[in-house]
């Protein structure tokens, strides 16, 4: 049965004031703020459904989850089994982009009522001759609902049980489990409840679920010494990171670079001329962010390189920050978007001490706030038709929630397979918020999660728990903002540490290179996490083919995450014990246990650590005494395990980790 929409609205509005209304639902999940937002899916996931549902009395009752798309007119429906104590779970499947709505109806089941006390009483010998009269009426009423065979086959069973047959031909008639399955199909639902709330899922692309990102400032992708990179550098770079194994290249800003106020090398207040300027310094003469930097090409520039990824399997993400140099266009022709200080200049960006003279913030507080919002969600529209599709979006939480969730609605109406990738290092319940309201991954944390138990709990937060169904946290060993003094200190084997965290803790993570796999390591001054010579300040040149480059090594673990899907989501993610805190053990698993990956990671750059790792065996279908094999798929090493409990032993020096996939042995047949 498929009820259309406007069928479910008049049961909704009748509900209110019928008392003969008598089943309740409650506690449904997932549901996020009172059904405030929607949750998250990628396409061919699918969504768990629970819920209480109940009546008082001893009558016994059915539900059932209703679902479709919201671009569909009918619903479909999916009976909900029991989980006991009143406990309801139903699933269904997200197979097309945009959002789906869902909801939970129950009703009483008089038929299941009379049929389970019929059980009873047989059971106790007792006489059932007036029972079989009133099923008849039960099926009756089911037969005046039904259409073709199944109505033919209900009156016919009426027929049986008002006859003169034995009561023991009647009962067995009565109790037949084709029978029961024929007349639940037609309930009566005239006095069932529906919950009080339609919810939503969004449902993202793929590569909203499963991502591995490389950034790069295409300004440093000359192979030339002394030549500003362009975008055709960076295509031809593309063979480079489809060796390493990435599928998003995400670049900084690449629009024109304001001349007035350009910071130079290592944030310096004032630039010499020649110096390059923050590329986050958006806006000269030369256009603001619908323009690309002269000296990077042209916006045909942009769609060449977004269409030459694409063909080899990876999406362009460009950094969307929504602020002005002084010399922006947008200064001069909207000064109203901006912020005036008594002296009459303009406000530009503080965050004291620290102070960005070549940066000019919105000000969303404007009484000409429509006209802002309308063209800065036509920038994002400007590159969607140029071929981009992703886009990182820096610092979100300093702009209005409101307008946040206003754009992303509005883009993803129209192009569903947008992802946006929310740059917020803010308080917890700021970048939760932002994802609540539409951004399909966010950064996190990570970079300043080192220890054991600082790890483990901040990852059962993100995929344990209701945060699951709707923040994908995206995990960045390194930033071009970010130099952990992990990574200052713990020289080679803190960046192997770091980046198999990230690739295998989560589903989504990135790196900014070159500047991760050649091992950029030294701060501007102790105790800062700028980098000296900072890329966002100056034009690098890298060496690719250094000999010390963990360009094997990342490409190794990415060929790693590509092959294995229990890698591919996040909420499978178990710690496991090892009587070691310094180190980690962790497992993932698809859901029919055909890929089993368990990881371990010496935490200690330092020192070799070993320990005793329990292996979930009893959840594999291991026994005991079974032997079974562990792959280690960094080294290509097999070991054969047996038993919970297996030892561990990880140089830090050679490779800090070990990423098994466990097979288990074949069991000899039974007997």
């Amino acid at each position: 049965m498929q009820p259309g929409t406007t069928k479910l609205k008049q049961r909704k509005r009748a509900g209110a004031a019928e008392g003969r209304r008598r089943v309740i639902i409650e506690g449904v999940r997932p549901e996020i703020d009172c059904g405030r937002f929607p949750i998250k899916r990628t396409v061919g996931e699918r969504v768990a459904v629970e819920a209480d549902v109940f009546t008082d009395g001893h009558d016994s009752v059915a539900c059932r989850l209703l679902w479709k798309h919201r671009s569909g007119r009918a619903w479909t429906e999916t009976a909900m089994e029991p989980l006991g104590n009143d406990r309801w779970r139903a699933s269904f499947p997200v197979d097309q982009l945009g959002r789906y709505q869902y909801t939970v109806e129950g009703w009483l089941d008089p038929y299941y009522t009379w049929r389970h006390d019929l059980i009873k009483r047989v059971a106790a010998g007792q006489d059932v001759s007036v029972d079989l009269l009133i099923g008849a009426t039960l099926l009756e009423a089911a037969a005046s609902r039904a259409r073709g065979r199944d109505r033919q086959s209900l009156e016919r069973a009426v027929e049986t049980l008002r006859s003169d047959r034995p009561i023991a031909s009647r009962t067995a008639a009565a109790l037949d489990e084709a029978l029961e399955a024929r007349a639940r199909r037609y309930p009566n639902r005239d006095h069932g409840a529906l919950y009080g709330k339609v919810l939503e899922v969004v449902v993202d692309p793929e590569r909203a679920g499963f991502s591995t990102w490389y950034e790069l400032f295409p300004r440093s992708a000359s192979p030339e010494p002394g030549r500003h990179g362009t975008l055709r550098d960076v295509e031809a770079r593309l063979p480079y990171v489809k060796e390493l194994g990435f599928d998003v290249l995400y670049l900084p800003p690449i629009h024109p670079i304001g001349e007035t106020k350009r910071k130079g090398p290592n944030n310096l207040p004032e630039g010499r001329p020649g110096d390059p300027g923050s590329p986050w310094g958006i806006g000269s003469r030369h256009g603001g962010h619908k323009s690309v930097h002269p000296e990077l090409g042209t916006v045909e520039d942009v769609r060449r390189l977004a269409d030459s990824a694409r063909a080899m399997g990876i999406e362009l993400a460009l950094d969307i920050a929504f602020q002005a140099a002084p010399d922006h266009p947008y200064v001069n022709e909207h000064p109203e978007w901006f912020r005036s200080r008594p002296d009459g200049t303009i406000q530009y960006a503080e965050n004291p001490p620290k102070k960005y003279q070549d940066i000019y913030p919105f000000d969303f507080d404007t009484e000409h706030w429509a006209a802002l919002w309308k063209e800065l969600e036509s920038v994002f529209l400007f590159w969607i038709g140029h071929g981009v599709r992703t886009f990182r979006v820096d610092n979100p939480h300093t702009k209005p929630f409101p307008f946040w969730e206003w754009l992303i609605a509005r883009v993803k109406a129209k192009f569903p397979d947008i992802v946006f990738l929310s740059e917020a290092f803010t308080r917890p319940r700021v970048m939760y918020r932002l994802a609540k309201l539409g951004f399909s991954q966010s950064y996190t944390y990570f970079a300043w999660r080192n220890e054991k138990w600082e790890l483990t709990q901040y990852l059962e937060e993100l995929t344990q728990t209701e945060v699951a169904e709707f923040f994908r946290p995206n995990f960045w060993p390194n930033t071009p903002d970010i130099l952990t003094a992990f990574l200052q200190t713990g020289g080679r084997p803190a960046f192997m540490i770091r980046i198999v965290l990230a690739a295998t803790l989560t589903a989504n993570y990135g790196i900014y290179g070159p500047a991760f796999e050649l091992l950029e390591h030294v701060p501007r001054e102790p105790g800062s996490e700028e980098y000296l010579d900072s890329e966002k300040y100056q034009i690098r040149r890298w060496d690719l083919d250094r000999p010390d480059s963990l360009r094997w090594f990342v490409a190794r673990l990415n060929a790693i995450r590509r092959s294995n899907p229990a890698l591919h989501r996040d909420r499978s993610l178990a710690f496991h014990r090892i009587d070691n805190d310094h180190i980690l053990a962790y497992s993932k698993r698809t859901d029919d246990l055909s890929n089993v990956i368990l990881t371990v990671v010496n935490l200690d750059p330092n020192n070799v650590q070993s320990g005793w790792v329990e292996v979930p065996i009893a959840d594999l279908g291991i026994a005991e005494t079974d032997a079974y094999e562990v792959h280690d798929l960094l080294g290509d090493a097999r070991y054969t395990w047996r038993g919970a409990w297996n030892f561990v032993e990880l140089n830090p020096g050679v490779v800090p980790a070990h990423v098994f996939h466990v097979v288990a042995a074949p069991r000899p047949p039974a007997g």
